[in-house]
């Protein structure tokens, strides 16, 4: 049977004022369910807004800030339900904008340096632009190309985080938008827009302009191999965003995001882990990220010369900065900037490059960030960079390399030392305990137990490692006792708490670790529960004197639509099994119904 809803069968308030003689642009932005018609493709609202009148307009609420005395209607709504008729992604619509140079110049007089910015209409700026890549891309880069100020424009607004995305759709991070993404690429290259970009790492720059220009670089070495990418990445380039970073030794915010482009450009993947998810997707479409491409050995050797004057930027000598902590001082603390290098030195080791190897050797930079491991115990991000630049040593193929680390740095020394006396040193230069509080335990052990196991794993491959492992009676000493006891106390797989507890140890992949439960004690919490009514059931009291009376073995829960009985419990060499029987009654029979059993297997 049909049902005659009135309210379905009424004409949209978007049509009755579509039926007027008279009505405005006004009248229709003010109307909520605008939105939803231009998504039907209602075709007499679409016809109307496809006007030049009308596109012009929507456009001037987009670019144009509202006067003072302007509503809350013209400030916010109008501007807001402009841009959503332009995302609707219209075809006619667009069609009327990007075929008409007036339309388009009123878009980009946005980006005029003489205008106010706001990030409300900046991000609607950025939203339309988009769009129009996206569905418009060949009539958009043909207006680009004929007007190269807009590269100057957007570069010189970069620190508004929503223009800064448009650039980077622009230079390649969104390639699948350009159906000739090289020929676009190249065109791009031969312009001046990379210089422009890496000229706003420069120290005087604002800290918001320098973090933007350093994203929208590290998405074009993200999107190798492209003519753009392949120009960052040349000896001069490099060697200009290594100017800027050392240009001035007290910005450290224009060290920081220079040393970002660096790494990205060593390291691609570890750029893009760490970007914002801003740029991760637009209307469903996943950002294209090309494999990475194998850092060429110029590029390399134009940052090598640099690696002195950032040995330099490590020392914490001249450094008076002090920071109360909870465990004490830091005289002075390590800084963002001093850790960012050693993560820049991480990804440099990881490139495998000889001549860098060889510097890093020479300049003596391994062996001060060794020693920043434990000058600062509790900077659990600097010890992680360390370890990656220890192994980075340790699995190296190279004798000297190997060779520096074990006996120049005196690594397994230092471990040793450190391992005996774990707690906060009263003598330490930079971290100093609280006064009148008991010194706390060091927080490198976990990163030195994790370094150390990797040593004896390297020693069964690695002649070199093994043979100095033998002349060292300390460590042999220490390794039979005091890390294989924690090895055992830190082995996952032999705690009982939260998993099946067994006679024998069992090797598990990751995949059985998510599957493993101590069920015998499940079992036993939810008897407990039920049995006390710790869940609210709602049964007689004669029901709960006969469940306290039934046998530990055969556990019945009951309430009113089944009853789980948890039999038994076979805990065997090769496989558990858990037998499960469920039946079914109803308020007014009795509980004995006929069970239907099944296993489980625990894994």
């Amino acid at each position: 049977m049909f049902w005659k809803l009135t309210s379905l069968s009424a004409s949209s308030p978007v049509e009755t004022i579509l039926d007027k003689e008279n009505f405005t642009l006004e009248e229709l932005l003010d109307e909520e369910e605008i939105i939803q018609e231009c998504k039907a493709l209602n075709s007499r609202l679409i016809n109307f807004l496809r006007d030049k009148a009308q596109v012009e307009q929507l456009l001037r609420y987009i670019v144009e800030e509202s006067p003072d005395d302007a509503d809350s209607k013209r400030a916010y709504k109008f501007p807001f339900i402009s841009c959503e008729i332009f995302t609707c992604e219209i075809a006619v619509i667009l069609k009327t904008l990007v075929e008409d140079d007036e339309l388009m110049d009123l878009l980009f007089s946005f980006l005029e340096p003489n205008r106010s910015h706001s990030a409300l209409l900046a991000g609607y700026f950025s939203k339309v632009v988009i769009c129009l890549m996206v569905r418009k891309t060949a009539a958009l880069m043909n207006y680009v190309k004929g007007h190269q100020n807009v590269f100057r424009q957007l570069v010189d607004l970069i620190g508004i985080t929503s223009i800064m995305e448009v650039l980077v759709r622009l230079v390649g991070a969104d390639d699948h938008v350009y159906p000739n993404f090289l020929d676009v690429m190249q065109w791009l290259a031969d312009s001046n827009l990379l210089e422009m970009i890496v000229d706003k790492l420069k120290p005087s720059s604002p800290a918001e302009v320098q973090a933007n220009a350093a994203e929208t670089l590290c998405a074009i070495s993200r999107n190798a191999p492209s003519a753009l990418a392949t120009q960052l990445s040349s000896s001069s380039f490099v060697a200009r965003i290594f100017g800027h970073a050392l240009e001035d030794s007290h910005s450290k915010s224009g060290l920081v995001h220079s040393l970002s482009v660096c790494t990205s450009l060593l390291d691609p993947r570890k750029s893009s882990a760490s970007s914002s998810s801003m740029f991760n997707s637009y209307r469903g479409q996943p950002i294209f990220e090309a494999p990475p491409v194998p850092v060429t050995q110029e590029t390399i050797d134009a940052m090598l010369p640099k690696l002195g004057e950032l040995l330099m930027l490590l020392s914490v000598a001249s450094d008076s900065t002090v920071l109360p902590t909870t465990y004490g001082e830091l005289r002075p603390p390590l800084g963002k900037h001093r850790l960012k290098i050693v993560e820049f030195i991480a990804v440099l080791l990881r490139t495998g490059s000889e001549a860098a190897e060889k510097e890093l050797i020479s300049s003596g930079t391994t062996k001060r960030t060794l020693d920043l491991f434990f000058e600062y115990p509790y900077n659990n991000a600097l010890h992680h960079q360390v370890e990656s630049i220890i192994l980075s040593c340790l699995e190296n193929k190279s004798y000297l390399l190997v060779n520096y680390i074990l006996r120049e740095c005196n690594l397994i020394g230092k471990f040793l030392a450190s391992d005996r006396d774990t707690n906060l040193s009263s003598d330490s230069q930079h971290t100093v305990a609280a006064t009148g509080k008991k010194p706390p335990r060091v927080g490198y052990i976990g990163h030195i137990t994790r370094i150390s196991n990797k040593i004896g794993l390297l020693s069964n491959s690695n002649g070199q490692i093994k043979a100095y492992l033998q002349e060292t009676s300390d460590w042999n000493e220490w390794q039979g006792s005091v890390l294989q006891e924690r090895n055992t106390v830190e082995n996952v797989n032999r705690w009982g708490c939260g998993r099946p507890t067994t006679v024998q140890d069992r090797t598990r992949d990751s995949d059985d670790d998510d599957r493993d439960y101590d069920v015998a004690a499940l079992a036993n919490n939810l008897s407990q529960a039920f049995r006390y009514k710790m869940y609210g059931n709602d049964d007689n009291e004669e029901d709960h004197h006969n469940a306290l009376d039934r046998d530990d073995d055969d556990v019945y829960f009951d309430d009113e639509s089944a009853e789980v009985v948890i039999s038994s419990l076979r805990l065997g060499d090769d496989q558990a099994c858990l037998q499960i029987r469920i039946g079914s009654h109803s308020k007014t029979t009795d509980s004995a119904a006929r069970p239907l059993t099944q296993q489980v297997p625990i894994q």
